[in-house]
């Protein structure tokens, strides 16, 4: 079990999926999981790839954690985007595996070095796109 202080590993393609999203522009989002002692990409979304596409790719009964690159325009017109963490841990997922994701959350976050925005959500409306855009402004 992952204690507080967390002896939770990163597999390096975490590192190097995050890297290819913040500086390269390669993918739109990626969700992780964690399986045994150690944080893994589950999936990596093109950048084709659509918001819907993203919030449909969670699970709606498993924790998870996510970055997703949100492209937007100011009130001033100019084209930018905002990388968000979202730490997806619903309502209907199991105790034990919200209390790991929980304690092991800002240590993997300090893996991924960019982040901007950080979310929690424990049902889909707690980030929707319209609590994105908000944030993201």
């Amino acid at each position: 079990m992952a204690n507080a202080a967390s002896g939770m590993a990163v597999d390096d393609e975490c590192k190097l999926k995050f890297y290819e999203l913040k500086a390269k522009r390669n993918h739109r989002f990626i969700i992780f999981k964690i399986e045994g002692q150690k944080v893994v990409v589950e999936k990596v979304g093109s950048p084709e790839e659509t918001y819907d596409d993203f919030a449909n790719s969670l699970p709606a009964d498993e924790c998870r954690y996510c970055v997703f690159d949100f492209d937007f325009i100011t009130d001033e017109n100019c084209q930018k985007s905002k990388i968000f963490f979202i730490a997806w841990s619903p309502d209907t997922s199991k105790v034990r595996s919200k209390m790991v994701y929980a304690s092991s959350k800002d240590r993997f976050k300090r893996e991924l070095e960019g982040i901007q925005v950080e979310l929690q959500a424990t049902d889909p409306s707690e980030m929707s796109l319209d609590i994105i855009k908000g944030r993201a402004l």
